[in-house]
């Protein structure tokens, strides 16, 4: 019976995240598929499986060819402030596209490396570089990070205000930094090398 019950969770640990992943991954690929099903369905005649997943990852990258060029960067720009402007939509459109575009390594304004923050009160705290700025208190500019620590997964959190010398720079990218978040802690490495705002090299062993 040990035997068995221990094959068994063995067994349901690996089978359901699986299971799991597959299953979203046919879920997306018929809610994609399915836009422009209808449609192929009536030029064509017939149903051609993943016709309309190919068609929307063309669109996107069509789109994304024509948002890196200046013409359509103004054009998206201009649309931009326009839905930003609908009453109802832009309650939903605006921290949706913040929350995204957030994780773009090409973002100015979004994630820029996983910090380690130094707090008196609650120890070390893991968040992500939202901005580096200076602050003069009449001593000269001081420099300064806003770091934004997830509380609730991703989509909620604190932002915090410290000293750049009370920041580290763990050797982790932005994707490590949201894996360790989305599993509550567990992709986190048994050993973190850092960098602090002297650029001194500190050992972490979590």
């Amino acid at each position: 019976m040990q035997w068995l019950r221990r094959s068994f969770l063995a067994g349901f640990f690996v089978t359901v995240p699986l299971f799991i992943s597959v299953a979203a991954f046919i879920w997306i690929f018929g809610v994609v598929d399915g836009l422009t099903t209808p449609l192929y369905d009536r030029l064509l005649g017939r149903r051609i499986p993943g016709l309309g997943t190919l068609s929307t990852a063309a669109f996107i990258v069509v789109v994304g060819a024509f948002a890196t060029n200046v013409i359509g960067k103004r054009v998206l720009a201009m649309a931009d402030r326009v839905l930003l402007r609908v009453p109802v939509f832009r309650t939903v459109y605006a921290p949706v596209k913040q929350l995204i575009v957030a994780f773009s390594p090409d973002n100015e304004f979004g994630f820029k490396r996983v910090v380690l923050v130094d707090d008196a009160r609650r120890g070390h705290m893991l968040g992500f570089l939202t901005r580096e700025f200076t602050v003069d208190r009449g001593q000269g500019p001081e420099p300064m990070v806003a770091v934004y620590v997830p509380t609730n997964h991703l989509y909620l959190g604190d932002i915090v205000i410290c000293d750049r010398d009370l920041a580290t720079f763990p050797d982790l990218t932005v994707e490590e930094g949201i894996r360790i978040f989305l599993t509550g802690g567990m992709a986190l490495p048994a050993r973190l090398r850092g960098w602090r705002g002297d650029d001194r090299v500190k050992d972490f062993r979590v």
